[in-house]
């Protein structure tokens, strides 16, 4: 539409006899504009999923809950959660914000720092200088989950924060004045499912700081191999046990079974341990899936162990090679098994809710596996339909192009990104001023009669942050009170990272 009107402007301009300053002016402007968006634009007409990549990481400083540090950049956040863990005398302090609100999920979190920590393992070498700042987001989400799991012995904290109260407020998380509530799992209060994912991301994240940092690696190892101890001989999910209605938010529907799984193939990979291999085969856990997520791990679980099947040659593994190209066939346009739908735009359609935390995590995956056929010159067939690495890695690229702009909105759903980009997002620390600006404390209606309700743009720009996306018919309202569609997540930036770093390798600018 933008386009047709620019052109009609042109035309009658060049009936007319002079151009006037003011059109000198809108011409000007209209050629900076112009600019600014190519500027997002590389050489080769797709995406700079190098400068998208940048700003996926530092969306994390600004989800950052604590003690800020020197370097921080994103300057319109300060200290918050100061005296988080107190109410139980322990140190909770740091971690992330999941998304828009103040209170902290340790679910989603540990979620989140295993895909960051396999989005640097497996592509850190595509991110360049960038690799620094994505390994310091590690170890932020990392910091807190190794406090989670050693403060108290025989003991793993899981959250804290009274989520409802929290959701009856909209103030900055510098203000928040909402009940601290602490949150474990232990043998006598059981999460498997919170546990076997906590040990994932621990063991994820020592491999990361395993040449930078080999004595924290340790540490993180040793919390790894506890916490998957707990998660296996106290079984049951955290939220049949936990109050205060954390466990309500981030309630694991899929059970723990695929956690357990997805916790043993990182202690396998992490310490070459075979006894996680055979409890890998006792969990006998054959559920066919279409999905991966911060509930579902059992897609990434079965691409991690064929990561070994593929490209160290273990036949132990092919089981899950064959799980893994199975939802592969369940997700490729044009498979006989597909059971996914695709919006008329192109775009993987999972759910009506946070929508493109499924895509992000889809595409990691078809991004990862793409590379492990690459080294293994591996094909596969979806009922006769013939599968390559390029395939997998075309599919991923059309997801992460419609997220940074290719869609029939024109819009760009990473913030900052492109010519045109979410302005309201549901984010509390956005779309309220920064302590900087004012000040003076922000009470907890106050925010929602000032800010929450205003239509106008968030004045703080939360970069790279990647909102739910758009619905099933490719429409985007850019409504603040839309969270399912308006709210950034830590566990969608946090593939999409590694996805992004795949694509920036592969189609340097």
């Amino acid at each position: 539409m933008a386009m047709s009107s620019a052109s009609a402007s042109s035309n009658r301009a060049a009936l007319a006899p002079r151009p006037s300053a003011r059109a000198l002016v809108l011409v000007a402007g209209l050629v900076v504009s112009l600019l600014s968006a190519c500027s997002h634009v590389a050489a080769g007409g797709h995406p700079d999923y190098a400068d998208a990549l940048g700003k996926a990481i530092l969306f994390f400083q600004g989800q950052r809950s604590g003690q800020l540090p020197p370097d921080q950049v994103v300057t319109w956040r300060s200290n918050s959660g100061l005296s988080d863990g107190s109410a139980a005398n322990v140190d909770l302090t740091g971690g992330y914000y999941d998304g828009g609100d103040n209170a902290k999920f340790g679910f989603p979190m540990a979620f989140t720092t295993t895909m960051l920590s396999w989005s640097v393992l497996e592509h850190g070498g595509r991110m360049k200088a960038r690799v620094r700042d994505a390994r310091a987001a590690v170890r932020w989400g990392a910091d807190y989950l190794l406090k989670a799991a050693t403060q108290t012995p025989g003991a793993l904290y899981v959250g804290v924060g009274d989520p409802d109260a929290d959701h009856r407020c909209w103030e900055r998380p510098e203000d928040m004045d909402t009940p601290r509530t602490v949150y474990a799992v232990s043998a006598s209060a059981p999460g498997s499912d919170v546990a076997g994912e906590t040990a994932a991301a621990l063991a994820a994240a020592s491999m990361v700081f395993r040449a930078a940092d080999p004595a924290y690696s340790r540490r993180l190892l040793a919390a790894a191999r506890d916490v998957m101890e707990l998660a296996v001989r106290n079984q049951g999910k955290y939220s049949d046990v936990i109050g205060g209605n954390i466990g309500a938010y981030y309630q694991s529907y899929s059970g723990y079974k695929d956690e357990l799984l997805w916790g043993s193939a990182w202690l396998l990979w992490a310490t070459k341990n075979s006894s996680y291999l055979g409890y890998l085969y006792s969990l006998g856990d054959n559920d066919s899936v279409d999905m991966f997520s911060w509930d579902n791990k059992l897609a990434g679980a079965r691409v991690l162990l064929s990561r070994r099947a593929l490209v160290n040659g273990d036949k132990a593994l092919e089981p899950f090679r064959q799980q893994a190209e199975d939802f592969f066939c369940r997700i490729l346009p044009g498979s006989p098994s597909s059971t996914t739908r695709y919006t008329a735009g192109g775009l993987m359609h999972k759910s009506g809710d946070a929508n493109l935390q499924y895509v992000a995590s889809a595409s990691f995956l078809l991004a990862t596996y793409a590379k492990y056929m690459a080294v293994s010159r591996h094909t596969f067939s979806c009922q006769g339909l013939a599968v390559g690495p390029k395939s997998l890695r075309a599919l991923a690229r059309k997801q992460v192009d419609y997220i940074l702009g290719a869609n029939p909105q024109g819009m760009s759903y990473m913030v900052n990104f492109g010519a045109r980009w979410p302005q309201r997002i549901h984010h509390r620390a956005s779309s309220l001023p920064s302590v900087a600006s004012h000040p003076a404390r922000i009470g907890c209606q106050e925010g929602y009669q000032s800010y929450f309700y205003s239509g106008a743009a968030n004045p703080n720009v939360h970069t790279g942050a990647v909102v739910g996306g758009p619905d099933e018919n490719d429409a985007f309202p850019d409504d603040r009170a839309d969270y399912a569609r308006s709210e950034p997540t830590t566990y969608t930036n946090a593939p999409l990272v590694g996805c992004l770093a795949y694509l920036a390798g592969a189609y340097k600018s």
